[in-house]
């Protein structure tokens, strides 16, 4: 990513609709998941530590990051410790995380399969790696170039890279499916037009007045995850993965009202706590 965009993202990420809409999806979520007090918890590629903020209330919270200007707002809002290093050499022993988020991050990286495998190591047993990624190769756009994507997921392809990393997928649900129609339909015209002009961010395209209407569709989404449903469809994709034995299936669980609903939660807050 250039650092004309990181600067853009790091100004506007506190406003904006779309990582507004985001915060509240992913807190949706981990709430479900019920984290025992004192869990210690990785950002993985935390950016600003924005999420830092709102994963501090869980339990003790590490960033991990990459790039200089990145490590130095996330530093400066002082939640947590925020360590420079890449997640495909991440710089913690063996056993080190109980939870960790990795948000919109492996569709950056060239290597995602060892950015997924380095991501287990450094797992407890029984630990719960929380992923966002964006979906359909299809969608595939401007945006996507001026953010150095390498590839857009899906739900089989993102649990084939995480069941070959070691990881057991626990749950998966697309979000931001409400934009969906319009968004694919605004891509696939983008690809028509003849135009010199320089490729467009997603985040200059819709205007500041629309910012609140825009994330009324994200909130109702997170109400949705929150109650344990799935949305068959949208922008984005998130999944639960688990760090299992070598033995067990890593096949999603079948559609139900919740993540872990067939184990419940007791079971993975005992082997953390163990």
């Amino acid at each position: 990513m250039d650092r004309v965009l990181e600067r853009q993202i790091h100004e506007v990420e506190e406003w904006h609709w779309w990582y507004r809409g985001r915060r509240k999806v992913i807190a949706a979520l981990v709430r479900r998941l019920g984290l025992p007090p004192g869990t210690e918890i990785l950002d993985a590629g935390c950016g600003s530590g924005r999420n830092m903020v709102d994963l501090a209330r869980y339990g003790t919270v590490t960033g991990l990051e990459l790039a200089d200007a990145s490590v130095h707002w996330a530093r400066n809002r002082g939640i947590g410790e925020v360590v420079q290093g890449s997640i495909t050499e991440a710089p913690f022993p063996d056993d080190s995380f109980d939870f960790a988020v990795c948000l919109d991050v492996l569709e950056h990286i060239d290597e995602e399969l060892l950015a997924l495998r380095e991501l287990r190591r450094i797992m407890r047993p029984g630990g719960t790696l929380l992923v966002t990624v964006p979906a359909y190769q299809s969608l595939w756009s401007e945006h996507d170039v001026i953010n150095h994507h390498k590839r857009r997921y899906t739900r089989a392809s993102l649990s084939a890279v995480a069941a070959e990393a070691g990881w057991v997928t626990e749950w998966t649900t697309y979000f931001n499916g409400c934009l969906l129609p319009a968004a694919a339909t605004h891509r696939r015209l983008s690809r028509l037009r003849r135009s010199v002009d320089e490729p467009v961010s997603d985040l200059e395209l819709t205007p500041v007045r629309l910012n609140s209407l825009l994330a009324m569709p994200l909130s109702l989404e997170a109400w949705v995850i929150g109650r344990g449903w799935r949305i068959p469809a949208g922008l984005s994709l998130m999944t639960v993965l688990r760090k299992g034995t070598a033995t067990e299936s890593s096949t999603p669980v079948a559609a139900g009202r919740g993540p872990l609903r067939q184990r419940e939660r007791h079971d993975l807050l005992r082997r953390m706590r163990n």
